[in-house]
């Protein structure tokens, strides 16, 4: 039963799209002979040789200058400045030190969305969203990208043009977190970083920089909170990975340009692919998860950042749905209750979308589900980095209308959208 309608729309990864990043060399005596090097040149040598530099660099980076001298001045007690340098040669020794880094040189998928909280819109009835994705590139390390777009009144979504550059954010600072979670090897996972005001949206690149996500920020799940008399949170649960061992993190924001990451922590946290309800429910916040690698579990705390209970929700009922089950980004309100959105993985690894609701004011309830995939990846869909699989991590409702961004295989992203009637008119009723 096919109900969803695939937009013409794909997001593919632009291996352009580079963030600069400063070029760690261990071996201090070679980091020496390098910058003796560059003070050995002439003056008219180095003016050549950062001319060039220019030529090749400065257009694919945003306040190229200052960064060059960021750079410069991380290898500076390396250099006697008692013989005097030139600000052409500090510069070229900035180059020396850099590197280009490709965020999504490899894939970009496993999109959320949520409204924006700037609600500038050409129209009324226009619903102004962010669509977050998990950029890849060398390495396999990943990172959160965004897009904007607008959803118009009467129907369909405008993606918004994305900018040629990356940028990564100005100020980074570590916060201390005194919970029973904390410990030294983690306390470098929480911190707070911000965006320079004239980074568009699209330009920011929330980058690994916490000691727990060295090899990757993973499938990032984000919500807008609501709790009365508040501002609303745009929470983000994601998956951390240093290489080794995952943990499960959440970056908040308000305005997408000041940024929170913070450690999750308790008896409940394991496993991945947790995401948050857009609100409190007698008085407590509350997630699903699939804290076993298998099935669904729901989970209720009092404090966002620690979780030391579950209960099961669900497991594998259909054969489309025998090996796992679960959440693809936070549940949707509706009158009939919570719109849970979720993957299956059958025979062959493969990767469908379906859905179930759980009750209003109890959502360890299950009353209803789909029994058949909502969406299941078509022919042009199934080769990629993982093949077979199509995922998301958020959904949206809008006007009568779920837009469902969704990956292809590890590889690119798409959208789909699905009247909500129609999902709810097709569940099978507990």
């Amino acid at each position: 039963m096919n109900m969803n309608i695939r937009l013409p729309i794909q997001f593919r990864s632009n291996p352009k799209k580079v963030i600069m990043q400063f070029f760690f060399i261990l071996d201090n005596d070679r980091v020496k002979r390098i910058i003796e090097r560059v003070h050995g040149m002439s003056e008219e040598a180095a003016a050549t040789n950062l001319a060039e530099v220019f030529a090749l660099y400065s257009k694919r980076h945003k306040k190229f200058d200052k960064l060059l001298i960021d750079h410069y001045n991380w290898v500076k007690p390396n250099v006697d400045e008692n013989r005097g340098i030139s600000e052409t040669k500090k510069l070229l020794v900035g180059a020396y030190f850099s590197k280009e880094y490709s965020v999504q040189s490899a894939a970009l998928f496993n999109p959320s969305i949520v409204a924006h909280p700037e609600q500038v819109v050409p129209e009324a009835g226009d619903l102004r969203v962010v669509l977050s994705f998990r950029a890849t590139g060398e390495g396999h390390i990943s990172s959160i990208v965004f897009r904007e777009g607008i959803i118009k009144a009467k129907g369909g979504i405008e993606i918004l043009p994305d900018s040629p550059y990356a940028t990564l954010a100005s100020n980074k600072a570590l916060v201390f977190v005194d919970h029973p979670g904390s410990s030294p090897e983690l306390a470098e996972a929480n911190y707070n970083i911000e965006f320079s005001a004239d980074d568009e949206l699209s330009e920011r690149i929330i980058f690994p920089s916490g000691p727990t996500e060295s090899n990757g920020i993973e499938d990032v799940r984000f919500v807008r909170f609501q709790e009365a008399g508040k501002p609303d949170i745009y929470y983000g649960t994601y998956t951390a990975y240093d290489g080794k061992r995952i943990l499960s993190q959440i970056v908040q924001t308000t305005d997408f340009l000041r940024f929170s990451v913070r450690v999750m922590y308790g008896k409940a946290i394991r496993d991945k692919g947790m995401a948050l309800f857009p609100r409190k429910i007698n008085g407590e916040y509350i997630m699903v998860s699939r804290l076993d690698g298998e099935n669904l579990h729901i989970m209720r705390s009092p404090d966002i950042y620690n979780w030391e209970n579950s209960e099961l929700l669900r497991i594998p009922h259909y054969a489309w749905e025998f090996v796992q089950i679960g959440n693809c980004g936070s549940p949707i309100e509706t009158e009939q209750g919570w719109l849970l959105i979720t993957h299956a993985v059958g025979p062959f690894r493969r990767y469908v979308i379906s859905a179930i609701l759980l009750d209003i004011n109890d959502p360890s309830k299950v009353i209803g589900w789909l029994p058949h995939p909502l969406i299941e990846p078509e022919e042009e869909e199934r080769e990629g980095y993982v093949p077979n699989v199509v995922y998301s991590c958020g959904v949206l409702l809008h006007n009568g209308i779920l837009y469902l961004p969704y990956a292809m295989s590890d590889s690119a992203s798409g959208i789909a959208t699905i009247k909500i009637s129609d999902v709810l008119n097709a569940l099978e009723k507990a």
